[in-house]
C-alpha cells in the first residue's frame, strides 16, 4: 500500500490564540474569582494563597489597648491576690463578710484573663487576637452584670462602684469597637 503523504505539520501558537488560553486557563481554574472574590494569575498563586490576605490590617491603636488592659488586668488580679478584703472594701464601701477565699478566686481568674491578653499582645495572628478581645469583651459584659447585681442586693450606690460600672461600660465599648474593626474585611483597591 502506497503512504499518502501528510500534509506539512503546521505549529499552533497557542500565545496568539484566544480561545485556547482561555480555555487552558478555564481547564486549570485560574483567571476566575474564588469564594473570596480573589483572582489569581497563575495556579501556583491559587495553591499557595496571597500572603496580602494573611497580613493582618490593625486598627490604630489597638496595641496599645491590649497593653493597656493587659497592665490593668494583671495589676488587679495581684491586688485580688493579695489584697482580698481591701479590693472589696474599696469598690462596695463596705467590710467584707464573707472569707477573702472568692475574691482570690477571682484574681486567679483575672491573672488567668492577663496571660491571654499578653499572648495576644506578641501574637500577628488576626484569629488569636479577635479571641482575645472576645474574651476580654466577656469579661467586662460579666462584670458589669455581675457587680450591677451586687449593688442592687446591697441597696447602696457608693461612688467607687459607679465608677467601676461606668469604666467597665467605656472598656466594653472600646473592645467591641476593636473587635468590630478587627474583624471587617479591608476593601479592595
Amino acid at each position: 500500500m502506497a503512504a499518502k503523504p501528510h500534509p506539512p505539520l503546521m505549529k499552533k501558537h497557542s500565545q496568539t490564540d484566544l480561545v485556547s488560553r482561555l480555555k487552558t486557563r478555564k481547564i486549570l481554574g485560574v483567571g476566575g474569582e474564588d469564594d473570596d472574590g480573589e483572582v489569581h494569575r497563575s495556579k501556583i498563586s491559587q495553591m499557595l494563597g496571597n500572603e496580602i490576605k494573611f497580613a493582618v490590617r490593625e486598627p490604630m491603636g489597638l496595641r496599645l489597648w491590649i497593653l493597656f488592659s493587659a497592665v490593668v488586668f494583671t495589676v488587679m488580679a495581684l491586688m485580688a491576690l493579695a489584697f482580698p478584703n481591701q479590693l472589696y472594701e474599696v469598690v462596695f464601701d463596705q467590710e467584707q463578710t464573707a472569707t477573702s477565699v472568692s475574691i482570690r478566686l477571682y484574681g486567679g481568674a483575672i491573672l488567668s484573663l492577663s496571660l491571654i491578653l499578653w499572648n495576644g499582645l506578641y501574637t500577628a495572628e488576626k484569629i488569636i487576637i479577635q479571641w482575645t478581645l472576645l474574651c476580654e469583651a466577656c469579661y467586662f459584659a460579666i462584670q458589669f452584670l455581675v457587680t450591677s447585681v451586687t449593688l442592687v442586693e446591697l441597696g447602696s450606690l457608693p461612688n467607687a462602684a459607679i465608677l467601676l460600672l461606668l469604666s467597665r461600660v467605656f472598656f466594653l465599648t472600646v473592645t467591641l469597637t476593636y473587635y468590630y474593626h478587627l474583624g471587617r474585611r479591608p476593601k479592595k483597591i
